[in-house]
């Protein structure tokens, strides 16, 4: 689980603990903010130098950095974030865990194509012959080879041709010939699925 550690400071002593609880319970499963520190008054260079061993940032709810905390911060790169409205102060924080967290990727389909030819090429070994029939096939795309509903092997394509002239894609109703990383072995009925992977 990810951390964002947190230096809180407030205008007055009452408003600690309300503010404390709703940073702590923005966080997730993967993610969360941790207040490692809390007091009231202005935002000082102890808090900063805090924030900067910790690897975390300083939040002052209605409360101001003393003089030479924010030159210090600056130095220390640390981001002092000033609020006044608990709204805001929520939205930002909860957007600063969502940044944390490792990007997630789905494989999305992005064509079918039929292998209705096999050739030899001298840079490639065999290379297929095939006819798009949905969606379009382009360069480096990740490729499914499916024989009989099965996964026969998962690669990238290396080469993608188009009447012996490298192209960059074909799109459905077309035909062109296509080479795989590490995978010559085709049979005439297989069947490529290519895959993008984007970000969910």
């Amino acid at each position: 689980m990810k951390e964002l550690n947190v230096i809180l400071k407030t205008d007055v002593q009452g408003s600690i603990e309300p503010i404390k609880n709703s940073i702590e319970r923005l966080g997730t499963e993967k993610a969360r903010a941790k207040v490692i520190h809390a007091a009231s008054g202005s935002i000082t260079e102890s808090d900063v130098l805090l924030a900067s061993a910790s690897k975390g940032i300083v939040i002052g709810f209605n409360s101001d950095p003393a003089p030479g905390a924010q030159q210090l911060a600056e130095a220390e790169g640390v981001s002092i974030q000033r609020y006044d409205v608990i709204y805001r102060l929520e939205e930002d924080v909860g957007k600063t865990l969502k940044g944390m967290l490792e990007p997630t990727y789905a494989e999305v389909l992005g064509g079918r194509a039929e292998v209705r030819a096999i050739f030899t090429a001298s840079k490639y070994g065999k290379v297929a012959g095939v006819y798009v029939k949905e969606g379009k096939v382009w360069r480096d795309a990740k490729v499914k080879v499916l024989r009989q509903n099965k996964v026969v092997c998962e690669s990238r394509l290396s080469s993608l041709r188009r009447f012996k002239e490298g192209v960059t894609e074909v799109v459905a109703g077309l035909e062109c010939g296509i080479g795989m990383e590490g995978f010559t072995d085709f049979y005439t009925g297989d069947i490529i699925e290519f895959y993008r992977k984007e970000r969910v």
